[in-house]
């Protein structure tokens, strides 16, 4: 089974806890691997004057990565959708921050593209809204069904017949 890790918005901007950084980095060198993060550009997504605060214009990504990807606003950009398409996977695990927004908009901007995301649920967390991430982890499961938790996939349960 061929299966590529999207990691969304796992940077200093979003303060991630630790356990969620190291958990993400675990995952990351056991398989292709695609980051996405935040950059501000006010002129691009009007997040300062719509919702008072804005990410860092420039803040990398706290997981090493095959690719790295920038994006200005919720959605990943067409590039970062594009290469995984070309990658031609099974699935597309998805992990990292705001489960509820920037997570689940990767999660449609893949099933759109015609992949099939995965939550790794248990490497994902939710806005202030959400912190738990049990929202996003709802939404996902409605829309998607398709979710994981981290050592399952580190343990190889979740296997492809014939493998």
């Amino acid at each position: 089974m061929v299966q590529v890790l999207l990691i969304v918005d796992v940077q200093r901007t979003f303060s991630p806890p630790d356990w969620l950084v190291e958990g993400v980095r675990a995952l990351a060198c056991t398989m292709p691997s695609v980051a996405i993060v935040e950059h501000y550009d006010e002129a691009i997504t009007p997040f300062q004057r719509q919702l008072g605060w804005h990410p860092s214009s420039a803040d990398p990504s706290l997981v090493e990565a095959d690719h790295v990807f920038v994006k200005y606003g919720y959605l990943p950009p067409a590039a970062a959708i594009d290469h995984l398409r070309a990658m031609r996977p099974d699935r597309v695990l998805v992990c990292g921050l705001q489960t509820e927004c920037c997570v689940l908009a990767a999660g449609f901007a893949l099933f759109d593209a015609g992949l099939n995301p995965t939550l790794v649920e248990d490497l994902t967390v939710g806005s202030s809204l959400d912190k738990s991430g049990n929202l996003g982890r709802s939404l996902w499961r409605h829309h998607f069904r398709n979710a994981l938790l981290a050592r399952d996939i580190l343990s190889g349960f979740v296997r492809f017949d014939g493998e």
